[in-house]
């Protein structure tokens, strides 16, 4: 059964979305037909109830005084329809987990994007009460968002304010420290004027590039259904085969003492500056290929 991005698009064109993929551009597509109703008919997805009454872990739910997932709490999949009825979203982290169909979509639409195999894909099916949705900020992932039930307007900006961001940010909050550094502008205090809404009603599928700026508003209760990947950057790559390489060496194991003692600071710098100059004529023999054997070992293409 094929289960990557071609049937998700299904009947749209692969290139199409590619080169709207590439320049990291949002892509809508409306009335999936056939294989999207592998996925629109999973049992569990029929309807709120029965995704509660099937769900065997803990439902997050959005706390109202910030319309944002990040400011949530976890509860049962019993009370949580209560929390719902009173206006407040629910979050179902990690479907895949227990629905081997989600985890084959995931790893399709992975091999197909040639993201790493150390990618972290997941499934999230967001149940939104009507008139709520997201306050408007961005994510570090990327996101396939497909409709199930009711209709939800996504408002989506580009980013001009950082490029590649590597952590989320929600408008009119603190930026976290590492992104700061990098900004390219002070953070907007709301949603960008140069904004685009997109509708989606049920069948509806909607590519939400990484560090895109977007807020959702659901019209009736909505359900959805994301397939969403945090990919590493080259960044992580370097850093993971960095890390494993001086694994092997007993030196760079060694506790890092007297570093923050004043007496002790320039014996420890010494040894330090011994470390980094072994790296650095080390580096120069590094070729991409052989860190990639090892980041994508357990490739299957």
């Amino acid at each position: 059964m094929n289960t990557g991005l071609a049937a998700l698009l299904h009947p749209h064109s692969v290139s199409d979305f590619l080169a709207h993929f590439q320049r990291d551009r949002p892509l809508v597509v409306h009335r999936l037909k056939g294989h999207d109703r592998r996925l629109t008919m999973l049992p569990f997805l029929d309807s709120l109830d029965a995704l509660l009454a099937s769900w065997p872990s803990a439902v997050g739910v959005h706390l109202p005084d910030v319309r944002d997932e990040s400011h949530s709490m976890d509860v049962g999949a019993g009370e949580a329809l209560r929390f719902f009825n009173e206006g407040m979203g629910l979050l179902f982290s990690d479907a895949q987990v227990t629905s081997p169909v989600l985890t084959d979509w995931l790893q399709g639409i992975r091999r197909d994007l040639g993201l790493s195999t150390l990618t972290n894909g997941r499934c999230l099916i967001y149940a939104t009460p009507a008139g709520k949705g997201t306050a408007p900020h961005f994510d570090q992932n990327l996101n396939f968002v497909l409709q199930i039930h009711g209709t939800k307007t996504w408002t989506l900006a580009p980013n001009t304010h950082v490029q590649n961001p590597l952590s989320r940010h929600l408008i009119g909050h603190p930026t976290d420290p590492e992104l700061s550094t990098y900004v390219d502008r002070p953070m907007p205090e709301s949603m960008p004027d140069n904004a685009t809404s997109y509708e989606l009603a049920p069948g509806s599928l909607l590519f939400v590039p990484r560090g895109c700026w977007h807020s959702t508003e659901a019209h009736g209760d909505a359900l959805s259904l994301n397939f969403t990947f945090t990919a590493p950057t080259w960044l992580d790559l370097f850093t993971a085969a960095l890390r494993g390489r001086l694994a092997l060496s007993a030196e760079w194991r060694r506790t890092a003492v007297g570093v923050s003692d004043p007496q002790e600071r320039e014996n420890a710098t010494q040894e330090f500056d011994q470390l980094l100059a072994g790296l650095a004529a080390d580096i120069p023999n590094w070729i991409a290929t052989d860190i990639l054997d090892v980041t994508e070992a357990d490739s299957t293409e």
